[in-house]
């Protein structure tokens, strides 16, 4: 056993391993994902239909993120072609919970978020449009 892993969780210690958990957790994808997964299991292809602009790529590479992670499991049935279906584990559930508190919250307040970029946005002590620095 190292050093770090002896010590409590800190993750605003640098060498804190609940960096990686926060990194994936904070990866628009992953957030959306597990939301959608709180309704039951899905299969790629209509998760990637429900989240829109989410490529097959990024898709792909958060689902296997967040099975390493222990979050999502995947289960493969043995059809031609084969069928994959991925839902969330247990510990997915808890996280995903967790997540939906803040999707709610984005969407309550995504009005008063966009008043305040235009506020800034045209504030030109703040380089806004009226009054650019380039």
């Amino acid at each position: 056993m190292d050093a770090t892993s002896a010590l409590p969780p800190n993750a605003y210690a640098a060498a804190c391993p609940t960096r990686m958990v926060l990194d994936r957790i904070a990866n628009k994808w992953a957030a959306l994902i597990l939301g959608l997964l709180v309704d039951g299991p899905m299969r790629f292809n209509r998760i990637r239909r429900e989240v829109e602009g989410l490529s097959q790529k990024a898709l792909s590479q958060t689902l296997k993120g967040l099975e390493r992670d222990g979050l999502v499991s995947r289960t493969a049935f043995a059809t031609v072609p084969v069928t994959v279906e991925y839902a969330l584990t247990p510990l997915g559930g808890t996280l995903a919970a967790l997540l939906d508190g803040l999707r709610l919250w984005a969407e309550t307040n995504i009005d008063e978020v966009l008043a305040a970029q235009a506020r800034y946005d045209g504030d030109p002590g703040r380089g806004g449009a009226s009054g650019a620095k380039k």
